[in-house]
């Protein structure tokens, strides 16, 4: 049994993103041949964004979930629930996906414990099936059901990382912050800036990430630079902009944030 409603995961507006390279194509030919996908990249480079694209292109429901540290195998395949009548089946969102035929996308996967990844092997081989062991249930995966995971490389290490017996279950696409030309057009679009100030901003946006591994974990995000066009399309001053939406977010290191400060008023002098 499921109370999910898989229409409310069709996404009927097309959502914006530009294409880097040739993402899309290679994206519909996984899709065609229903394999499991793998997204890697850094924090706010457009890994939900780009599957959010192509699940509106596809014209295929998309159930996401944010996978967390205490995530376990039922709050992905389901669960027995007391109600007022007695105990009744819930499908996890996983089980839901796999029944409606929907796109399922699990979001920094390796935030999830390894005991809990494991559950998805049966559903990216050639058997495409989920048990339920709770319930005594083999479910055959539809047609149309395509397993999509995502996480940033940059934040791996031994206890976080997927095993090789999972990963070697997908075919991977690497995804990196967009060239400048296109991240300008990103920026200006998304917050309906102009292409100047766009520019100036990601301009700010490369100087930050030239800094990871040099007192950064990590640079400004293609996502941050378009919070700091959201702020200055509302009127608020561009150093001041700069400062709440790209430096404060990143780092409480002071020399660090002296040094993105100088370079944001440098930039919008």
């Amino acid at each position: 049994m499921s109370d999910f409603d898989i229409a409310q995961y069709k996404i009927t507006d097309e959502p914006y993103y530009e294409q880097q390279s040739n993402e899309v194509s290679l994206y519909e030919a996984a899709y065609k041949r229903r394999l499991p996908v793998m997204i890697k990249g850094p924090t706010g480079c457009g890994k939900s964004r780009f599957i959010e694209h192509m699940a509106w292109k596809l014209q295929k429901p998309l159930i996401t979930v944010a996978c967390n540290e205490d995530m376990t195998a039922s709050d992905l395949i389901g669960r027995y629930l007391l109600d007022s009548d007695g105990t009744r089946w819930l499908d996890g969102p996983l089980t839901v996906a796999a029944r409606m035929g929907a796109i399922c996308y699990l979001d920094e996967i390796v935030e999830a414990r390894q005991d809990t990844t494991v559950v998805i092997h049966p559903l990216t081989d050639h058997r495409r099936t989920m048990p339920l062991d709770k319930k005594g249930e083999l479910i055959e995966a539809h047609p149309d059901f395509q397993l999509v995971i995502s996480y940033n490389p940059g934040y791996q290490s031994l206890m976080k990382d997927l095993k090789q017996s999972t990963k070697q279950r997908f075919v991977a696409m690497d995804f990196e912050y967009p060239e400048t030309k296109v991240e300008v057009e990103i920026v200006a679009k998304e917050a309906d800036l102009d292409n100047e100030t766009a520019a100036k901003l990601v301009k700010i946006g490369k100087t930050a990430r030239n800094l990871k591994g040099h007192g950064l974990d990590e640079g400004i995000s293609t996502r941050l630079l378009v919070y700091a066009a959201n702020l200055m399309s509302e009127g608020v001053e561009p150093a001041a902009a700069c400062k709440m939406a790209l430096v404060r977010p990143i780092t409480d290191d002071v020399d660090i944030r002296s040094t993105l400060d100088h370079a944001v008023d440098t930039i919008f002098a």
